[in-house]
């Protein structure tokens, strides 16, 4: 047992579970030649072998130079900053919309932003299986275009009517979807295991990070100009971002050959021997690789289907399969370059739904997906407490009143970018250089804390706020401390199924995305509903989500401490395979 991690029974090797250094006390040299067909990299002080193993074509977007593949990643996350602000746009302009929109109530007013959520949600149904197939390039374009297109319709037409503007917030719900579903999926394929952490932890403060300044921009800016230059304004910086995402992002999505080339014995033995996965897979590497001693990577699972597990043999040879050439730049802006997946679409459409029941899949939307819908919560609410007696803000000041939230954000990306890799490395070495996927959990700690105590206070003190206890910074701080919370439970989540799960780690986001978009829907119809149940106290309302985010995060150590054998299960019962979705 390692860490506190059980040891499977069955497999001598779960898919997931890697080895960076037989020794992580120096660095692993092929001296006696053992292994030298690892590739390794050699940047630091003490050579990490690649995992996924890149191969030998140059259109392999693992072998892209780090400069270019950062580029994507600062691009994508870039365009996702306007495509997410569309989500709280209107957070500011709650009263503002009241007060100018014929026969809009606060609770219609909140369903603007409630419906937004439901074209998200639904509609990474159709983007994801479209990126499974045919890659996520055109995914991004496409998105990018709609926040254009829908952006100005908003602007020009949202005023005219409350059902006219409700389906525009549709389908720029739809027009986010992409960034929403895909941009950390595209990280998993940009990136090796070790340098998720960083890149995984930025993609997402531009998703949540960005959200949260946005409200801040906008107070000032309807106030100074009219709400329709908020889109206005998201039309034209989209607009700048287009030809970015057309010219520097080519298709990140790569056919991997689904077997382990680095591996010189059987990766995954059951003790049945009439169970016994394929054989190991052995050829000859380039020579830029290091170790001396034996190293497993990861399974065939972890980067391709079972059935193409099962239908590549073991005799193939890098040789026997030309290294094509380098495609060229016009070639790169191609909107497709070939099928990814020989799948049915209405297959991987359905995919995603059989993961909502899966133990670590439901973890991941419940550690990430509440946080994120107290956060819509705390928003709807905030109409109230700020705009109305005792502190009658405007849209200007209740704009402002999100950079706790915005600080909050940083925050978490502070301590999730700074721990995520750290803490997998720390304990990679504690563990005798062998990694488990099981190591990203420990971020829900300080999520926990943060979460937990971000809830429990914001209650406390905005009730205390109404009778001049405490001063509005009190609770907008622990608003920061929900948010803090928030990003952190979206990265720990996001790098657990990356690294565990990789086979289907599209669905798993578009699980993801499923749930908290419709769970943040509901709870738009609620808000308000319950705010009134409650005799308008916040602590009580607070106090119950507080309780409910305590418990679902005590669901980690369960999941630390069996998760290695779950991983085990759901490869030997692939539950795609027993909803016959593979």
């Amino acid at each position: 047992m390692g860490l506190g991690i059980l040891e499977d029974r069955v497999l001598e090797h779960v898919p997931g579970t890697t080895q960076y250094f037989d020794d992580p006390e120096r660095p692993q040299y092929a001296t006696d030649g053992t292994h030298e067909h690892l590739k390794c990299d050699r940047s630091g002080p003490v050579p990490i072998v690649l995992v996924p193993q890149p191969t030998d074509d140059p259109n392999d977007p693992l072998n892209w130079p780090l400069w270019r593949r950062d580029l994507i990643t600062f691009v994508l996350s870039v365009t996702s900053v306007f495509a997410t602000a569309l989500g709280p746009i209107l957070a500011a302009d709650t009263v503002l919309l009241v007060s100018t929109l014929e026969n809009v109530t606060f609770v219609k007013a909140s369903l603007l932003t409630g419906y937004f959520l439901l074209g998200c949600g639904a509609s990474a149904f159709l983007f994801v299986p479209s990126s499974r197939i045919w890659g996520k390039r055109h995914t991004f374009i496409l998105g990018t275009v709609l926040l254009i297109v829908t952006s100005i319709w908003t602007a020009t037409s949202g005023s005219k009517s409350y059902t006219n503007f409700l389906w525009s917030r549709i389908f720029q719900g739809v027009a986010a979807a992409p960034f929403e579903s895909l941009v950390n999926a595209a990280v998993g394929d940009l990136y090796f295991v070790h340098q998720r952490g960083k890149r995984m932890a930025f993609t997402n403060l531009a998703v949540f990070g960005g959200a949260f300044f946005t409200p801040i921009l906008v107070g000032k800016i309807s106030n100074d100009m009219g709400w329709e230059w908020t889109f206005y304004f998201v039309a034209i910086f989209s607009g700048v971002c287009l030809p970015a995402v057309f010219f520097f992002c080519p298709e990140t999505a790569y056919p991997r050959d689904p077997t382990p080339r680095f591996s010189s014995e059987t990766t995954a033995t059951k003790t049945d021997a009439g169970d016994a996965p394929p054989p190991p897979y052995n050829e000859q590497q380039p020579t830029n690789t290091s170790t001396d001693t034996a190293i497993d990577l990861e399974q065939p699972a972890a980067t391709a289907t079972k059935d193409e597990v099962q239908q590549t043999t073991s005799t193939s040879s890098p040789s026997d399969t030309p290294i094509p050439p380098k495609a060229t730049f016009l070639q790169s802006l191609r909107l497709f370059n070939g099928r990814k997946s020989h799948d049915s679409f209405w297959k991987l459409t359905l995919r995603p739904l059989p993961l909502l029941i899966h133990p670590a899949f439901l973890w991941a939307c419940l550690i990430q997906g509440l946080l994120i819908g107290w956060t819509v919560f705390i928003g709807v609410l905030m109409a109230f407490f700020f705009i109305a007696v005792p502190l009658w803000w405007d849209e200007v000041q209740t704009g402002y009143a999100y950079t706790g939230a915005f600080v909050g954000a940083l925050i978490g990306f502070a301590v999730a970018g700074g721990l995520s890799d750290w803490s997998a490395r720390l304990l990679t070495k504690w563990n005798n250089g062998v990694y488990e996927p099981e190591f990203r959990l420990v971020l829900v700690i300080p999520q926990m804390v943060l979460g937990c105590a971000g809830l429990y206070g914001f209650g406390i003190t905005l009730d205390g706020m109404l009778w001049g206890k405490y001063h509005y910074a009190v609770p907008l701080t622990f608003f920061g401390l929900e948010v803090a919370g928030m990003v952190i439970g979206a990265v720990a989540g996001s790098l657990y199924i990356v690294d565990a799960y990789r086979d289907v780690v599209i669905e798993g986001f578009t699980a993801m995305i499923i749930f908290k978009n419709f769970f943040s829907f509901a709870l738009t119809f609620k808000a308000w509903p319950w705010l009134i149940q409650s005799n308008v106290k916040a602590e009580k309302i607070f106090n119950a989500l507080g309780s409910v985010q305590l418990v679902v995060c005590l669901l980690t150590i369960p999941l630390y401490i069996y998760g290695k054998r779950l991983r085990s299960f759901s490869y030997r019962h692939d539950i795609l395979e027993l909803c016959r979705l593979r």
